[in-house]
């Protein structure tokens, strides 16, 4: 690990202190943690399991080193955020390679096996059977052991006691929402909508595909990992940390993400919230006012700084992606969130900037 000079004990300011701070510190620490559990995959003893395994490392680790920039915030802590950020985020690929690749429709498969994300964050350390609906059992301990470094991680945090609750609420949905997208596809909408009649009474701003978008994103999670490393973090701050992070941070972030993927998800069938909408200018009303709400909500933070970077990362990493251009109506709709925004344009120039010099 990487020694700390004075200035990085500090939360940073600026998008170039942030990008210096995450390619010093934090990847680096991602790829040793992605390392070792590549290595504990190659290990599964059941050829569908360490194949899905090692696949879900392979195309998903950017999810693991965008996760991770919660640490740069405290890279005092980043020796127990990077590895729970990581583990917990491995468990998330993990499991959705298996449900979106398997060949069982059956939600109560799906329900055991995301058990397991509720144990990861659970300090009671409970373990179960989580493969017990699936034909393939054998991994060699490897989803026992993500479950058990979670665990071990949350029990570092000063402050985990105080998150936790409110860790378990953003789990549960985003397992809810795993198991309703996976099912067959002639039950998913009914499903989903039955759900969200469940919810819609706490939010009245949004409709059903953007509470679902907002369910599926782990960054209000690492944004309570980072809140429990406060000694001094109180109840209040963490109902403020709800507040900017769901549904907006957390919806923005999935309604980007499935964006750029309209086009492939619409040719493979698969379940796209952003198809929802009636047209493009709906589209880009509907997630600019997100944008919106999110920028408003994060200023009741603590580092509203950090927050605003996020938010406008966010925009840049998706709307700089390479499927953007292959997308007429996907491109206009990026132009048109991206004007008037030029701390967006920044992050999307030395975004582009750090790739190419450290590629």
């Amino acid at each position: 690990m990487k020694q700390l000079d004075k200035s990085s004990r500090k939360v940073p300011k600026g998008p170039m202190r942030l990008m210096v701070r995450v390619y010093r510190y934090i990847l680096p620490d991602v790829n040793v943690q992605l390392s070792l559990w590549k290595a504990a995959a190659e290990q599964i003893p059941d050829h569908e399991l360490r194949t899905q395994a090692l696949a879900s490392i392979a195309t998903k680790q950017f999810h693991c080193q965008g996760g991770a920039v919660y640490a740069a915030a405290n890279l005092s802590m980043r020796h127990v955020l990077i590895p729970f950020i990581v583990a917990f985020q491995t468990i998330s690929d993990y499991l959705d390679n298996l449900c979106d690749r398997s060949t069982s429709l059956d939600p109560q498969d799906f329900r055991q096996l995301h058990q397991s994300m509720l144990d990861a964050v659970d300090l009671s350390k409970p373990l179960h059977d989580y493969y017990a609906y699936r034909p393939e059992k054998e991994d060699g301990g490897y989803l026992t052991d993500l479950v058990r470094k979670c665990q071990s991680c949350a029990s570092l945090l000063p402050s985990y006691e105080i998150v936790a609750d409110q860790v378990r609420e953003f789990v549960a949905l985003y397992c809810d929402l795993q198991v309703y997208k996976h099912i067959r596809k002639d039950l998913r909408e009914p499903e989903l909508h039955e759900w969200w009649n469940r919810h819609h009474h706490g939010f009245s701003q949004i409709a059903w595909n953007e509470f679902a978008a907002a369910t599926g994103s782990t960054l209000g999670m690492f944004m309570l990992f980072l809140a429990a490393c406060d000694p001094q973090l109180s109840r209040s701050q963490v109902d403020s940390i709800k507040e900017a992070y769901f549904p907006y941070v957390c919806g923005l972030h999935i309604l980007l993400d499935y964006l750029i993927d309209q086009e492939e998800d619409i040719l493979g069938g698969d379940l796209n919230f952003c198809t929802y909408y009636d047209t493009m200018e709906t589209t880009v009303e509907r997630i600019a006012f997100i944008v919106k709400e999110a920028r408003e909500k994060i200023l009741f933070l603590e580092h509203p700084r950090f927050h605003r970077m996020i938010i406008e990362g966010l925009l840049a990493l998706y709307l700089s992606d390479p499927k953007v251009n292959h997308q007429l109506q996907v491109k206009k709709i990026s132009k048109r969130l991206m004007k008037n925004s030029p701390l967006t344009r920044l992050f999307f120039w030395l975004n582009s900037m750090f790739i190419r010099t450290t590629s």
